[in-house]
């Protein structure tokens, strides 16, 4: 024993610690070349953008419908507001997307440029002829609610500072929104709030608000018989519908910018807002109801199929996997060797965990639009799966970090002297003693990881990633129970089927060591 106490004051060498930068480096590049499509360059697909509602779907279809028709590939990216889409256009991560002239004026352009295609041409983006319709913003109340307190106009609503008011996110934030409105109008309500889209007209039938914002195209106006507002003071200005494509689009796919422009003129107001209503009220799949309309309009044949179910969550299943894997693999090859660096060296090993800890309390949305631009600069894929890996990837490691110091740190002292007394260099008794010791709480970790990253990668589908994100976020617009539980469903049984795996092998490792 005094040999094995004597070895206790043994420093340890540094050859423990020169894998790190080899494992962070395989990780990356692991993480990289396991995603489609990030593997290298090559002819990218024309991708049209969508917003998150019901409308921008349904023009993204048609517009994925037309660029196939002409004989070009097309792929259609499900993203988030303006600020998000404007970005993927410019940074060329899509080629295409339907916006709204007040929209551009206002809140990209922050002006009203008398020539609207010199005002995009900086941005190498241009614009199309108005698509046929506006799509106006308006505010809304229930008419029974707005009569018994005399509203007719937004001005009228000076007169009743209780109210409540719910409004999208975006619109809370917009130039042309809110913050712009409560000045044009001088309106005093301070019971203001965010709140999706499709959820405050169910808050406006049921009254529990009273005032929210819509679209002069939403079918919803309609269905449940909506009071709109007439804007008395001219705040909102005219949003006309207009394609924003990139500059290079008619030298890059010609055949794609000329059967973007052939619908141009071609949709009525009217028409829109019948094709909105179809989808948000009677549950028809955006895809079907762009279609049938391009087969009205255009004479292009409907060849689009909707798949089966079980194909349908076989597709996300797959897309989700693609997320989850690769992440937490990344994760575990570089967490694991952080974990050591903190049971060894416990100065630096404070820093590691504190930072690890920080990053996990990041909001998860902020994360991932944060890794849009690095992605793009790293490889130049802003959108899609490549940011989503890298997002999902810093959230694991701080489990795996702490139960891989936690695992190493808790070995007693008298194995690991035993270990050293025999003479063994650091590295071996790092991989051929601790590390298998510690084995059943860094896989706690792992599994930890696993199961949280399932969840946290459905908030892909805010930024075009796919998996189960996709139809949760879908069905929330169209407040569609059964296509969200066709995303929620699935994402709890694969947690679950992962937590069950991670258990075996937990229970395999324990009954070997």
């Amino acid at each position: 024993m005094k040999t094995a106490a004597h070895c206790t004051t043994t420093t340890t060498t540094p050859d423990a610690y020169r894998v790190v930068p080899a494992l962070l480096s395989v990780s990356l590049v692991f993480a990289v070349f396991l995603v489609p499509g990030c593997a290298g360059p090559k002819q990218k697909p024309v991708a049209i953008g969508a917003k998150k509602f019901t409308e921008s779907l349904i023009l993204a279809e048609m517009g994925a419908q037309l660029v196939r028709a002409g004989g070009t590939a097309a792929r259609r990216d499900d993203l988030g507001g303006t600020p998000a889409l404007w970005l993927a256009l410019t940074q060329g991560d899509i080629d295409a997307y339907v916006e709204y002239t007040g929209t551009i004026t206002r809140e990209i352009l922050k002006a009203d440029p008398p020539d609207l295609d010199a005002a995009l041409a900086p941005h190498g983006v241009r614009a199309s002829k108005s698509l046929g319709f506006r799509n106006n913003y308006a505010l809304a109340m229930r008419k029974d609610v707005a009569a018994a307190k005399g509203i007719a106009t937004i001005s009228d609503l000076r007169a009743h500072p209780a109210l409540r008011l719910r409004f999208i996110p975006e619109f809370l934030d917009r130039a042309d929104g809110w913050p712009g409105l409560k000045r044009h109008y001088d309106l005093p309500q301070t019971d203001v709030k965010g709140m999706v889209h499709t959820l405050a007209y169910r808050g406006l039938v049921e009254k529990a608000l009273d005032v929210t914002e819509v679209y002069t195209t939403d079918g919803e106006i309609a269905q449940y018989d909506l009071l709109v507002l007439a804007d008395d003071r001219n705040f909102f200005p005219a949003y006309e519908a207009v394609w924003l494509y990139r500059a290079d689009l008619d030298a890059r796919h010609p055949k794609a910018a000329e059967q973007l422009r052939r619908l141009e003129g071609r949709i009525s107001e009217a028409e829109m807002q019948q094709m909105n209503s179809e989808v948000q009220v009677q549950k028809t799949d955006e895809g079907r109801v762009a279609g049938a309309f391009l087969s009205r309009a255009l004479g292009i044949a409907d060849e689009r199929a909707d798949g089966t179910l079980a194909g349908r969550v076989l597709e996300t299943t797959y897309e989700h996997l693609l997320l989850v894997v690769p992440s937490l693999l990344a994760a575990v090859l570089v967490a694991v060797p952080l974990g050591v660096i903190a049971a060894r060296r416990p100065g630096l090993g404070q820093g590691v965990l504190a930072a690890t800890g920080i990053l996990q309390t990041i909001p998860s949305l902020a994360v991932l639009l944060f890794m849009i631009p690095v992605m793009k600069w790293l490889i130049d894929e802003g959108t899609g799966a490549p940011p989503a890996i890298a997002a999902l990837f810093l959230y694991s490691l701080l489990p795996i970090v702490r139960n891989t110091y936690a695992g190493l740190t808790g070995i007693p002292a008298s194995l690991r002297e035993s270990a050293q007394a025999l003479g063994l260099p650091a590295w071996a008794v790092l991989w051929r003693v601790e590390l298998p010791l510690a084995a059943p709480t860094i896989l706690a970790g792992v599994r930890t990881a696993a199961v949280i990253n399932v969840g946290t990668a459905t908030l892909g589908g805010f930024i075009g990633a796919g998996g189960y994100g996709r139809p949760i976020l879908r069905g929330l617009d169209k407040y569609d129970v059964p296509l969200m539980l066709e995303g929620a469903i699935p994402a709890a049984v694969l947690a679950l089927v992962i937590e069950t795996l991670f258990g075996l092998v937990e229970r395999l490792v324990a009954r070997r060591g």
